[in-house]
C-alpha cells in the first residue's frame, strides 16, 4: 500500500525521571511499539487499529506501568485503567480499576464498540470481559517481581507521589496517537497508576480529555504525568484548544503543560498528532520515552531536546 502524506504513529512510555537502569529497555521498548503501530497502517489499518496495536506492545512490555509490569495500589493489588477515541465519530470507550486483564486498551475498544456507555469500571468492566469472552489471567502474572519489592520499598501513598516525581521510582502511563492515510486521527492511553494509591483511584489516563482525546477536526493528544494535576487542567482537550486557535502542535503541547505546571505545579507530557500529520512529543518531567515514525523514519527520545533518527526497514 502507497501511505499518503498523513500517515504517522507517535508513542510515549510514561513522563518521569526514568533512571538509567530503565532508560535503554524505555526507548526500545518505545520504538518496537510506534512501528507496530506503523505496520498496522501500512497493511491498510486505521489510525484506531494502529494505536491500539502500539498500546498493546506496550502494556505487554513490563519495563512500562500498564498491563504487564503495572504498580500495586495500597493493598498491594493490581487495578488498570485505559481508554481508546476514534477522531471520526468521537466514540470513545474506556475502563478503570480492571483486574486480571492484560490488555486494558483492548477491553476499552469492546466498551467503544460492543455497548452503548463509554466507560465501566472495576467489577462491571470484568463481568463485560468474561460476558465476551476476553481472556483473563491471573493478577499475579501482571506483577514483575521488581515491583513487588518496590511496592514493599515504598508502602506510603504521599512518599510515593513525591518520590516517583522527585526522584527515580518507577511511574505511568503509555499512549499512542496516530493519523492514517483517510485523515483521521485516534488516541489510546493506559496505565497502572501509582504506586501505592489508595483502592479505586482513577487518575487521568481513562477519562476523555484529560488523558487522552480525539476529534479528527483538531488532532489527536494522549498525556502522561501526575493524573490528578492532569484532571485538573484536562490536558488533552487543552492541547486541542490551542490548535483549534491555530497553534503549532508544539507550541499548543508547550503552552499547555507549562500551564499546568504554573497553575497546579504539575508534571507531564503529551504526544500531538495533527489531521494533517504534524507531530510533537513534549514534556516538563526529566525524561519521557517517544517514539514517532513519519515518511518511514522513526524518530526516537528520551531526554530533553533529544531528537534521534534511524531508517525503519530495520524494524519493519
Amino acid at each position: 500500500m502507497n501511505l499518503k502524506m498523513s500517515a504517522v504513529v507517535v508513542v510515549h512510555g510514561g513522563a518521569w525521571a526514568i533512571p538509567d537502569d530503565l532508560a535503554k529497555a524505555s526507548v526500545d521498548g518505545v520504538k518496537v511499539a510506534s512501528c507496530e503501530g506503523f505496520s498496522v497502517l501500512r497493511r491498510g489499518g486505521s489510525a484506531l487499529d494502529a494505536v491500539e496495536a502500539a498500546v498493546r506492545a506496550l502494556e505487554e512490555n513490563t519495563v512500562f506501568n500498564a498491563g504487564h509490569g503495572a504498580v500495586l495500589n495500597a493493598d498491594g493489588e493490581v487495578e488498570l485503567d485505559a481508554m481508546i477515541m476514534d477522531g471520526r465519530t468521537l466514540a470513545s470507550g474506556a475502563v478503570s480499576s480492571v483486574k486480571n486483564i492484560a490488555n486494558p486498551v483492548s477491553l476499552a475498544r469492546a466498551v467503544m464498540e460492543k455497548t452503548t456507555h463509554i466507560m465501566l469500571s472495576s467489577r462491571g468492566a470484568n463481568l463485560f470481559a468474561e460476558s465476551i469472552g476476553m481472556a483473563t489471567v491471573p493478577t499475579d502474572t501482571l506483577v514483575t517481581e521488581y515491583e513487588r519489592k518496590e511496592w514493599e520499598k515504598h508502602n506510603n501513598y504521599l512518599t510515593g507521589v513525591m518520590q516517583d516525581f522527585n526522584s527515580q521510582w518507577t511511574h505511568d502511563t503509555v499512549g499512542a496517537v496516530s493519523v492514517d492515510s483517510a485523515g483521521n486521527v485516534a488516541c489510546a492511553t493506559s496505565t497502572g497508576g501509582i504506586r501505592n494509591k489508595m483502592v479505586g483511584r482513577v487518575g487521568d489516563s481513562p477519562i476523555i480529555g484529560s488523558g487522552g482525546y480525539a476529534d479528527n477536526f483538531s488532532g489527536a493528544v494522549s498525556c502522561t504525568g501526575h493524573g490528578e494535576s492532569i484532571l485538573k487542567v484536562t490536558l488533552a482537550r487543552l492541547i486541542l484548544s490551542h490548535i483549534e486557535q491555530g497553534k503549532s502542535v508544539a507550541v499548543s503541547s508547550q503552552l499547555s503543560l507549562q500551564y499546568m505546571g504554573e497553575r497546579v505545579r504539575g508534571a507531564g507530557g503529551a504526544i500531538v498528532v495533527s489531521p494533517s500529520g504534524q507531530w510533537a512529543a513534549t514534556f516538563t518531567t526529566e525524561r519521557m520515552a517517544w517514539a514517532a515514525v513519519d515518511h518511514d523514519v522513526l524518530w526516537y527520545g528520551l531526554d530533553p531536546n533529544e531528537r534521534s533518527k534511524e531508517q525503519l526497514s530495520q524494524y519493519i
